[in-house]
């Protein structure tokens, strides 16, 4: 399972999104609740649609992927703690075996060359995703890593579920689009897994008008939304929003 909602830089949210739409994933499931936020979203037709988190699906040679995928987070501890476990239901009893979440660590600056972590839940995880361009040293690094990106891993190893986190270098700014980011990310994954991603379709240079990134093919424009993001205050360690 790989889950990757919004978050700095939403980096998780745009590599989770573009494998949706490259590998033509099938939506099983629909989210709504109570608490997420209180309002609805216009889209691309200029009607409204109510926050929701949606779980995809793909299968592959040798294995089925599971998505994750939405517009928002959980607003609150709880209702956080409950998502996750419903989501690690769900997993367990589909013979679920690894979780992957996607995220960012902000930084003070747009990095021009952003560095990929990792963390995880057990050292055999670590060891089975370990690759050159991973940084395991986060310790004094990042803070806590908050929301579902994190919370899934903590909660993934009560129920001896193997679980990692991959978190790329990102621009600590709302407005940022972590295209690049996402990018490095997804050149991880699609070598990792074997996913067969056409990365050609992002093209991750600087617009000189906004110094915003863009995306190349038109399908993936919506990746570009601005979705909710949750906000935790800043300590001595870079925090990181899941």
């Amino acid at each position: 399972m790989i889950e990757g909602l919004p978050g700095m830089g939403n980096v998780g949210k745009i590599a989770t999104d573009f494998i949706i739409e490259n590998l033509k994933a099938e939506k099983v499931i629909e989210i709504y609740s109570h608490s997420f936020p209180h309002c609805v979203l216009v889209n691309e037709e200029n009607l409204i649609d109510l926050p929701k988190i949606e779980v995809y699906q793909k299968p592959l040679k040798d294995k089925t992927l599971l998505l994750i995928a939405g517009d928002v987070q959980p607003l609150d501890e709880v209702s956080c703690y409950e998502f996750c476990n419903i989501l690690l239901d769900t997993f367990e009893r589909n013979n679920g075996k690894e979780i992957i979440t996607l995220g960012g660590i902000g930084q003070q600056e747009v990095p021009k060359s952003p560095k990929l972590y990792y963390t995880g839940n057990t050292k055999n995880i670590i060891k089975k995703y370990y690759s050159s361009i991973l940084n395991n040293n986060l310790y004094g690094v990042v803070g806590p890593i908050m929301g579902v990106s994190g919370l899934l891993l903590g909660l993934a190893k009560t129920r001896k579920i193997p679980a990692i986190s991959i978190l790329a270098e990102t621009y600590a700014h709302p407005a940022h689009v972590g295209l690049k980011e996402a990018k490095e990310i997804l050149t991880y994954l699609n070598e990792k897994l074997s996913l067969k991603l056409d990365l050609n379709q992002i093209d991750d240079s600087e617009s000189n008008d906004n110094n915003r990134k863009v995306i190349d093919n038109q399908k993936l424009k919506k990746l570009m939304k601005k979705p909710f993001i949750t906000k935790i205050n800043k300590g001595s360690e870079t925090d990181y929003i899941g």
